[in-house]
Order: C-alpha cells, then structure tokens, then sequence
C-alpha cells in the first residue's frame, strides 16, 4: 500500500489530493491515520452544499460560482457525488462536464465521488475527502450532491451553507418535500428563471417560507438564477457571503462545526460496532433464521436479543 506524503498533501500537491481522497473512498480501513494526520491543518475552509432535484443545473450553476470565487483570489475544491454504478460500485456521470473549463486551473480541484448507496446522496467518506482538501489548502468545498428531501439532512450537516437548487417546474417537488426543504436550506436557488413559469414557481416558493419562518434567527433567501446566462449568480455569490457573515456574528458557524465533528464521531462508532458485531457466526445464524423464514416462529426482537445476548455490555 502506498504511503501517502502529508507533507506534500498540505503544500497542495494535485496527485497527492487525489491519492489521499481514494485512499479514504476505496480503503477506509486503512485511512485511519493519514486522517489523525492532516488532521492539525483541518478547519479554515468554508463548506458549501449544493443540492436539488436532476435536471436543476446543479453543476452549471457551481460552475458560474467557481469563477467568482476565484475572482476574488480564493481556492476551490468541489466533490460532486453521482449516483452508484450498480456495476462498478463508482460514480455514474464521472468528472462533471460542465466544470470541464477549469481543468487547467492550479486553484481549483474537482473529483466525482460515488453515493454508494447513503441514502441522503451524500458518499460516507465525502466529509473525509472534505478534510483532505481543507487540509490541502482549499478555501472553499462544495458538495454537489444529488437529489433533494427529509433524507437529504445529511449534506446540511456537512456543510456552512446550504443551498437547494430548483427549477421552475420543480413546484410539486416544493410541495410535497417543503418540510424537508426548509429545514436544509439556508439559501434557495430558482435556477432557470428565464423559462415560462419562473414567476408563479417564485410566488409559490415565497408563501411556503413565509408559513415556515418563525425564529428570529437566519431566514432562507430565494435567489432567481439562469446559470447558462450568467445571471443572477452574483447576487446568489452575494447572499452566500452574507450567510457566511451571520453565521459568523452569531456563533453559529461553531455550532454547526461542533455539531457536524459529533455526528461524525457517532457516524464513525456505529459504523465500527455494527462491523464488530456482525461476526461470521452471528452472520450464519441469520442466515439459518432466513433459510427457515417459512415456518419462522421466532420474532425480530428475539432473534436480535439472542444475537446480542453474548456481549458484554
């Protein structure tokens, strides 16, 4: 296995980055340390999510940002997660097209992660790889994550800001998944907003967060976008900055920190308990209870304390 140089990582190595993200994406096992390592150089990147339904323009839309990012001289990491391959196990739409115009930009890396199934479209080393890069001298990450709703709380608590693309004739998605939307939404993008429709998906959108917003504390914006046409994304780069600077005022930015290093440490536990239990004995005899699920007289819950009455606890 090679070793991974963090010397050469945190000077912002590109092969380097790269070795390091697959490393915790293939070999998790084996991760351990290099993740102890960088970790001393983790903490000064701002982490943006960007979410909502296929179609929305998610990628044309980080691509627009990235160029005003890096107008005002900051580093950009992006980790866009596709869709599982249900044959390779690895990223459907690979290295986004769309942001194809940076490639020869020393301050911008942009790697395709796969969802691996986690349900909120979110891989489970992608805050991992988030770490790499901010170790590696980035000053923003975006996830791109795919698909919208409740499950998608995931990339919220990985992230500083929030954002949840939509289209205009995302309005039935808007309805039935509003709860959802605004819990993780710090910002919403109306992305194409130069297509028919544009306006009545505008008034919609605005009742259901003028119904939601009941605290004193930061209120979700709507930023109208056509991210082919360039328009609206300085206003949006604007809006994103100011909810930089609230969380910032308020203490809210460590608090989300705080929160998003517990969920990790929990995440991490779980993971490893769930890895320590399922031993091939405990493994066999569920698979006995499977092959007699015909004439299965025993419950759920008493095939499960019987599992997990050997453990001392």
């Amino acid at each position: 296995m090679t070793t991974i140089d963090v010397q050469k990582l945190i000077s912002g190595d590109i092969r380097t980055i790269s070795r390091a993200i697959s490393r915790v994406e293939n070999d998790p096992g084996h991760s351990d340390h290099l993740l102890t390592s960088i970790y001393p150089h983790v903490g000064s990147a701002y982490r943006l999510g960007v979410t909502g339904p296929p179609g929305s323009g998610k990628s044309t839309l980080v691509d627009q940002l990235i160029l005003h990012f890096r107008s005002a001289k900051l580093t950009v990491g992006v980790i866009s997660i596709d869709p599982t391959s249900p044959f390779t196990g690895g990223a459907v739409l690979g290295d986004r097209i769309r942001m194809a115009g940076h490639w020869d930009d020393r301050g911008v890396y942009i790697r395709s992660m796969a969802s691996r199934g986690s349900l909120g479209g979110l891989a489970v080393n992608t805050q991992e790889a988030g770490d790499i890069l901010d170790a590696a001298g980035m000053d923003v990450i975006v996830y791109e994550t795919v698909g919208v709703g409740q499950a998608e709380l995931d990339i919220a608590q990985a992230a500083d800001t929030t954002l949840v693309v939509l289209v205009p004739e995302s309005g039935d998605e808007v309805q039935a998944l509003k709860s959802g939307l605004m819990e993780i939404a710090d910002l919403f993008v109306l992305n194409k907003s130069d297509r028919e429709g544009a306006n009545k998906a505008y008034t919609e959108l605005s009742s259901i967060l003028e119904l939601g917003t009941e605290s004193t504390g930061w209120e979700p914006r709507i930023i109208r976008t056509s991210a082919l046409q360039s328009e609206g994304i300085t206003e949006l780069y604007t809006a994103i900055e100011s909810h930089k600077a609230f969380l910032a005022e308020h203490g809210d930015l460590r608090r989300k920190r705080q929160s998003r290093y517990k969920n990790r440490v929990e995440g991490v536990v779980r993971q490893r308990l769930t890895e320590m239990f399922w031993t091939s004995e405990r493994s066999d005899r569920l698979h006995e209870a499977l092959a007699g699920i015909d004439s299965m007289t025993q419950s759920p819950n008493a095939l499960a304390r019987e599992l997990i009455a050997d453990l001392s606890l």
